[in-house]
């Protein structure tokens, strides 16, 4: 197997690795009380869950308030 014959420089590596940085995940708002939530994710607010699969595209109730 072949060996380098020089070593990178600084540089060089830094440009082959730059697209492994680790990308800002994308955020959606609840509908019913308007925090901040990742997509596709219960609310940690209120429990609202408003991705529904189906010909109704409703929104859901995962959780009472109370047991949150």
């Amino acid at each position: 197997m072949p060996n380098p014959k020089r070593r990178h420089s600084n540089h060089r590596t830094r440009i082959r690795r730059s697209h492994l940085a680790i990308k800002v995940g994308a955020s959606n708002y609840c509908p019913r009380c308007s925090a901040a939530i990742r997509t596709h994710r219960v609310c940690d607010n209120c429990g609202y869950y408003a991705f529904a699969k189906g010909a109704d595209k409703k929104g859901t109730e995962v959780f009472q308030k109370e047991e949150f």
